[in-house]
C-alpha cells in the first residue's frame, strides 16, 4: 500500500463515523410520522422524539474532546462504532416510547462524539497539502450517509406498519463495518507525542504518514510541546482568536436551516402540495445534490481556499433562502418552485458550509487543546441544531414559512460579513504555523 493509499484509507475509516452521523440524523424524517401515529404522541412528545438523538448529540460534542484526550483518537473511534452498533439494534426493536428514546439518545451520543473525534483524527494524520481534502471526506460521508438513509426510507417504506424499524435497523450493518475497520488504523501522532510522550511511536507514523517531514514534523511538536506545558487551559486570553471563529462558525451553519430542512424535508414538501410519495422522492433529490456539491467542495477546498468557497456558497445562500420565503409569503408552489429553491439551497450549503465547517475548526485549535477546541465548536453547532430543529415546527405554525426562512436568510447575510471581514484563510499551512498565526502567547 503506497503512502497516499494508507493515509486515505485511515482518514476514510475516520470518516465512516461521518457516514454513521449522516444516517442516523437523516432517517427519523423517513419514521417520525408513524411514531407519531403508533404512540399516540402529542406535539411536545413528537418534538422530543425528533431531537432526542440531538439532545444526545450535544452531551456527545460537549464531553467527546475528554476521551479522546485521555483514551486517544482510536480507542474513542471505536467506542462511537459500539454506541452506533446499540443504537441501531435498539431503536429497531424498541417495544415502547420511552425505550426508543433511551437507544435514541445514545446514537446521539455516537454522532456528537465522532463530530468531535473523526475530524480530529484525520487533522493529525493529513499531509498539510491535503489536509482540506482529507478532513472534507468526513462531510462527504456525513452527507453521504443522509442520501443513503434518505433513499433507505424510500426503499423500505412500503413494507407494512412495522417498516420502520427496518428503516433504522439497517443502520447496524454499517456499524459493524466502522468498528472492524477501527481496529486497523494507527493512533494519531500529535496524541502519542503530546498526551503520552511516546516519541518512538508518533515517529513511527510521521514516517509512514511522510517520510520526507516526519523529522521536522517530529521537532516542531516537540518544540511545541516544551512551550505549552504550562498554558494548556482552553477558556483562557491565549485561545481567545480560535474560540471565537469557532463558535460564531458553528453557530452559522445552524441558524442556515439546514438541520431543519433535512429533518423536516418531507413535511416542508408537504406543505407545498406535494403529495407524501413525492415528498419522500423530493428529499432523497435533496440527499443527492448534498452529496454531489459536497464532492465538488472536497476537490476545490485545497486550491482555492477555505474563504472563498464560503463567500461563494453565502451568496448562493441568501439568494436561495430569500426566493423560498418570497414563495410562502405570496403562496407561489406551482411547479416544483421551492423544491428546486431547496435544492439550489443544498448545493450552496453543500459547497461551502457542510464542506468547509469540520475542517477549519479543526484546524484552528492549537495541538495540546485541540481535542476540547474541538469539542466547544461541536458542542456549539448541535446546541444550535437542537433548537433550531425542536422549535422548527412551532415557527413555521406560528409564524409561517416566510418569516422562517426570512429569518434564515437574514443570518446568512451576518455569515457573509463574517467571512469578509473575520474569517482567516488556512489552506496549504501546517498545523503548528496555524498555531503560530492564532495563538496569543
Amino acid at each position: 500500500m503506497s503512502q497516499k493509499q494508507r493515509i486515505f484509507f485511515w482518514s476514510i475509516t475516520a470518516a465512516l463515523g461521518g457516514f454513521l452521523f449522516g444516517f442516523d440524523t437523516a432517517v427519523i424524517s423517513g419514521v417520525e410520522q408513524s411514531l407519531q401515529s403508533l404512540w399516540g404522541l402529542s406535539v411536545w412528545e413528537h418534538g422530543l422524539t425528533v431531537s432526542m438523538a440531538l439532545i444526545g448529540t450535544v452531551i456527545g460534542a460537549m464531553s467527546g474532546g475528554i476521551p479522546a484526550d485521555r483514551l486517544g483518537r482510536k480507542k474513542t473511534l471505536f467506542w462511537i462504532a459500539i454506541l452506533y452498533l446499540v443504537s441501531s439494534i435498539g431503536t429497531a426493536l424498541a417495544p415502547e416510547w420511552t425505550i426508543f428514546l433511551v437507544f435514541r439518545f445514545l446514537g446521539g451520543l455516537g454522532v456528537g462524539a465522532s463530530s468531535v473525534a473523526a475530524p480530529m483524527y484525520i487533522t493529525e494524520i493529513s499531509p498539510a497539502k491535503s489536509r482540506g481534502r482529507l478532513v472534507a471526506l468526513f462531510q462527504f460521508n456525513v452527507v453521504l450517509g443522509i442520501l443513503i438513509a434518505y433513499l433507505s426510507n424510500y426503499l423500505l417504506a412500503g413494507m407494512g406498519a412495522e417498516s420502520w424499524r427496518w428503516m433504522l435497523g439497517v443502520q447496524a450493518l454499517p456499524s459493524l463495518i466502522f468498528l472492524v475497520a477501527v481496529l486497523n488504523i494507527p493512533e494519531s501522532p500529535r496524541w502519542l507525542l503530546l498526551k503520552k510522550g511516546r516519541v518512538e511511536e508518533a515517529r513511527e507514523v510521521l514516517i509512514m504518514i511522510d517520510p520526507a517531514t516526519a523529522g521536522q514534523t517530529l521537532l516542531a511538536l516537540e518544540l511545541s510541546a516544551a512551550q505549552t506545558q504550562t498554558k494548556a487551559r482552553l477558556f483562557s486570553s491565549t485561545y481567545k482568536t480560535p474560540i471565537t471563529l469557532a463558535v460564531l462558525f458553528a453557530i452559522f451553519n445552524q441558524v442556515s436551516g439546514i438541520n431543519a430542512i433535512i429533518y423536516y424535508a418531507p413535511r416542508i414538501f408537504e406543505m407545498t402540495g406535494l403529495g407524501k410519495s413525492s415528498a419522500l422522492l423530493s428529499s432523497a433529490g435533496i440527499g443527492l445534490i448534498n452529496l454531489i456539491f459536497t464532492l465538488i467542495s472536497l476537490n476545490l477546498i485545497d486550491r482555492f481556499g477555505r474563504r472563498t468557497l464560503m463567500k461563494i456558497g453565502s451568496v448562493g445562500l441568501i439568494l436561495t433562502l430569500g426566493l423560498v420565503a418570497r414563495a410562502f409569503y405570496v403562496q407561489d408552489f406551482s411547479g416544483m418552485t421551492v423544491p428546486f429553491l431547496l435544492f439550489g439551497y443544498i448545493a450552496f450549503f453543500g459547497f461551502s458550509q457542510g464542506a468547509v465547517i469540520w475542517v477549519f475548526i479543526s484546524e484552528i485549535f492549537p495541538n495540546e487543546v485541540r481535542a476540547s477546541g474541538q469539542a466547544l465548536g461541536s458542542f456549539t453547532h448541535w446546541l444550535m441544531a437542537a433548537i433550531i430543529t425542536f422549535t422548527f415546527p412551532y415557527l413555521a405554525e406560528h409564524f409561517g414559512g416566510g418569516n422562517t426562512f426570512l429569518f434564515f436568510t437574514a443570518m446568512m447575510v451576518l455569515q457573509l460579513l463574517f467571512v469578509v471581514r473575520l474569517m482567516p484563510e488556512t489552506k496549504g499551512t501546517s498545523l503548528e504555523q496555524i498555531e503560530k498565526t492564532f495563538v496569543v502567547h
